[in-house]
C-alpha cells in the first residue's frame, strides 16, 4: 500500500490526509510544532496515519505532499525526498511570504522555486486552486457530467501520471498544464484559481491567464 508522507498539517495537508486514508493509503504526517500536537487529527483519521517528525515523514513517504509556506520551503529534508514523486500544494501570498522578485516578475513559479530547493524529487503540482474543504466533499465517480476537474503540472511523467490517478480516486478529472514552467496559469489571482470547473471549463480559464496582473 502506497504511504503518503505529507509536511504540513494545515487546511489543505490535513484535507488530504482525510482523503488518502479514506481511499486506502497510509499517512505519515508532519508539522511544524512536533507530532503530539496532531493526535486530535491522528485520533480521527484511525490506524492507517501517524504523525512524525518532517524528515520521518519524508523517509517514510512512496510519496510525498508539501504543504507550508513558501517562506519555510528551505526548512524541507532534502535528502529524504531525493527521488521520490512531491506533490506541491503551494501559492505565493507575499502578504505572507514576503516579496519574491523572480516571482512578481513572473520569471518562476512556485513550482520551479521548489524544484530548485529539492533538484533530484520529482515536483508535480497539485491542490493548489481548490479550497481545502472541497478536496473530500467536491468529487464524484469517473464519468460523471459536470465532474470538478484539477489541474497538474510537472517534468516528470510519472509524477503527473500519479496526481492523475489520485486525483480520479477522489473524484476529480485532470487537465495537465505541462511542465512546470506553465504552472504559473493556475497560481493565486488566475481564472482557474479556486473556483469550481469541469474539464472543458479548466481548460478555457488556463488559457485566457496573464503571467502577470
Amino acid at each position: 500500500m502506497t504511504t503518503l508522507g505529507i509536511i504540513g498539517a494545515g487546511h489543505i495537508g490535513s484535507q488530504v490526509a482525510r482523503a488518502a486514508v479514506a481511499h486506502g493509503y497510509d499517512v505519515v504526517i508532519a508539522n511544524s510544532r512536533g507530532p503530539e500536537t496532531l493526535a486530535p487529527l491522528i485520533a480521527e483519521l484511525g490506524d492507517r496515519a501517524r504523525a512524525a517528525t518532517a524528515p520521518e515523514a519524508a523517509a517514510a513517504a512512496d510519496v510525498a505532499v508539501v504543504t507550508i509556506p513558501l517562506g519555510r520551503i528551505d526548512d524541507l529534508p532534502v535528502d529524504e525526498l531525493a527521488g521520490k514523486i512531491v506533490l506541491d500544494t503551494n501559492n505565493y501570498y507575499f502578504e505572507r511570504d514576503g516579496h519574491i522578485d523572480e516571482l512578481d516578475k513572473g520569471e518562476t513559479t512556485t513550482s520551479e522555486l521548489l524544484q530548485r530547493q529539492l533538484p533530484t524529487s520529482r515536483i508535480a503540482k497539485a491542490f493548489n486552486h481548490i479550497m481545502a474543504r472541497d478536496i473530500t466533499t467536491d468529487g464524484a465517480p469517473a464519468g460523471t457530467a459536470n465532474r470538478r476537474a484539477l489541474a497538474t503540472a510537472g517534468d516528470d511523467a510519472d509524477a503527473v501520471d500519479f496526481v492523475t490517478r489520485f486525483y480520479d480516486e477522489l473524484g476529480f478529472d485532470t487537465v495537465n498544464i505541462g511542465p512546470l514552467s506553465e504552472s504559473w496559469r493556475v497560481e493565486r489571482d488566475r481564472p482557474a484559481y479556486v473556483v469550481r470547473q469541469n474539464a472543458d471549463e479548466l481548460r478555457a480559464n488556463l488559457a485566457i491567464a496573464n503571467r502577470l496582473p
